[in-house]
């Protein structure tokens, strides 16, 4: 190739020059002025600044574990939360600020201002009117690390989305997963102090000791255990692959047997924040009979009728019962099914796991009851409900169907 460059001096006629130029000399040229495009046609705008998340990738399994961590922070708040139910500390805190109240109080006279102003609500009043600086100290506490464990749990959804977005490790589908889980994050803090808020009013109307609204409070553990069942399978669906199950009437009979089981599960465990949030495990602590009978005399004592299902606590607690036994009845007919289909290793140590974690939290549930709801077990007949639910989600993830 020859480059002409003509040159005209003040004094001088036209003058022509042919310079040839090799390839090597070219490549500045081309590389300014090519189009900006890049192998495949695409244009260079278009082009990703980071890897794609391909399926067994690093990247994959790492947003997999950072999301199996997300949920175990919500199992943490889920347990906490009932522990501070238990203890009858939910109220002890009564505003909300999200950074100001992150510093408890130092002084004795700071602790004596927060004092007063517990004072000042119905549970002081009329439940703990005799109560000490030191016995508020110990819920006032207890309200505290409920409160700032959700924050943390906050920091680990928002934090690491952050950072996975903005390194491309998300997909279009995870992106849309994760925005989901950090507004339901930020939705289950709002939602917590509405809940509070309901056991700080003043009922002139109501002879009833001072305590949160249970249908606030089956609608906060209710959005909590949706956030941790989508953590949590969305993790398991990054780590754990898929099992190539030949696609037979029989597995599909069992992975719908396991959803509707799963559901029952997840029905139960919501059941208990209306036994909870009414005291119902005080009622009857007797089993299998309620008191002298199968179905006790107040059973539909309330009217209209549809009232006594969430407000009268014998009918919240019987329904507690026959929820459980209904569940573990399920899981047990699920296990005896599932011995009759090939599965794998893995899939069979599921339904394993989930019969006995099964008869465990029945075992815990009826002890609870016998002894008069004493705190540590029943935190741990709580915390047992999780459990029976991770179980549940596992074996629905291990049978999930392979995409064509």
């Amino acid at each position: 190739m020859v480059c002409i460059i003509k040159l005209r001096p003040l004094s001088a006629q036209l003058i022509t020059l042919r310079i040839p130029l090799s390839g090597e000399a070219l490549a500045p040229y081309r590389l300014l002025h090519s189009t900006p495009r890049q192998r495949g046609g695409k244009p260079a705008a278009h082009r990703r600044r980071w890897p794609r998340l391909v399926p067994g990738s690093a990247a994959e399994r790492l947003v997999g574990r950072w999301l199996l961590v997300c949920s175990g922070t919500v199992a943490g708040a889920v347990v906490l939360g009932g522990v501070t139910r238990l203890t009858e500390s939910g109220l002890s805190m009564v505003d909300w600020h999200l950074v100001r109240e992150m510093k408890p109080p130092q002084t004795q006279q700071e602790w004596e201002a927060e004092f007063q102003k517990y004072q000042q609500f119905p549970e002081f009043k009329i439940l703990n009117h005799d109560m000490t600086l030191r016995e508020f100290k110990f819920i006032w506490y207890m309200e505290y690390s409920h409160r700032m464990w959700g924050r943390v749990v906050g920091l680990a959804y928002v934090l690491p989305a952050v950072y996975f977005w903005r390194k491309g490790w998300l997909s279009y589908s995870m992106k849309g997963c994760v925005l989901a889980l950090c507004g339901l994050v930020c939705f289950q803090g709002l939602l917590g102090w509405y809940m509070v808020k309901s056991g700080l009013e003043e009922k002139p109307d109501s002879h009833d000791i001072p305590r949160v609204s249970q249908y606030r409070l089956a609608a906060h553990l209710g959005s909590a255990l949706v956030l941790y069942c989508a953590s949590l399978w969305s993790g398991l669906s990054l780590l754990l692959p898929q099992h190539k199950l030949p696609e037979t009437y029989q597995l599909l009979r069992l992975r719908r047997f396991a959803h509707g089981t799963t559901g029952l599960i997840f029905l139960t465990a919501l059941s208990g924040a209306f036994v909870a949030g009414l005291d119902a495990g005080l009622v009857y602590n007797s089993f299998p009979k309620m008191g002298e009978s199968w179905i006790p005399d107040d059973l539909l004592s309330f009217s209209p009728v549809l009232k006594n299902i969430f407000e009268n606590p014998t009918t919240v607690q019987f329904n507690h019962r026959i929820l459980g036994i209904t569940s573990v009845t399920a899981i047990t007919a699920l296990y005896l099914f599932s011995r009759k289909i090939p599965l794998p290793r893995r899939t069979k140590i599921a339904v394993a796991s989930l019969m006995a974690v099964a008869y465990m939290q029945v075992g815990l549930g009826i002890s609870t009851l016998l002894l008069y709801v004493p705190t540590p077990l029943a935190a741990t007949h709580q915390s047992g409900s999780l459990a029976l639910l991770t179980v549940a989600l596992w074996l629905m993830n291990e049978l999930r169907r392979v995409p064509k």
